[in-house]
């Protein structure tokens, strides 16, 4: 039925509104860019579903989040390197003609992931 994510910055305790996003297929190894996006006010997809009703596959998918970018955006001061820069998140969907929701709670210092509905 399609597939989603929301990100929610639990630093400051608010959607996390422009945050960098990247959602990629992967097969043997092999990452391919699908598309680039920027989380809006309510840090979703501006688009809305990452992936229309019928249109996912089974399959395995990335979705990377920009967290060090997003949160020095913000004016958090973070040490070098920085404990979270890029945050990589493979998942399979194994059921395509369910909705998968790939939520993501995040600070400059950890993060939670679940599938949602």
């Amino acid at each position: 039925m399609g597939l989603s994510t929301h990100v929610l910055d639990t630093m400051h305790g608010c959607p996390a509104a422009g945050m960098a996003v990247e959602l990629f297929t992967t097969l043997d190894g092999q990452a391919t860019l699908v598309k680039r996006f920027t989380l809006n006010a309510d840090g979703r997809s501006p688009d809305g579903p990452l992936y229309e009703d019928g249109k996912l596959k089974k399959g395995t998918y990335r979705l990377v989040f920009d967290v060090a970018g997003y949160f020095k955006q913000r004016g958090v001061v973070l040490p070098e390197p920085n404990f979270l820069d890029r945050l990589s998140l493979d998942f399979g969907v194994a059921q395509p003609d369910q909705h998968y929701h790939v939520p993501l709670l995040v600070s400059p210092w950890s993060y939670s992931t679940y599938r949602g509905s």
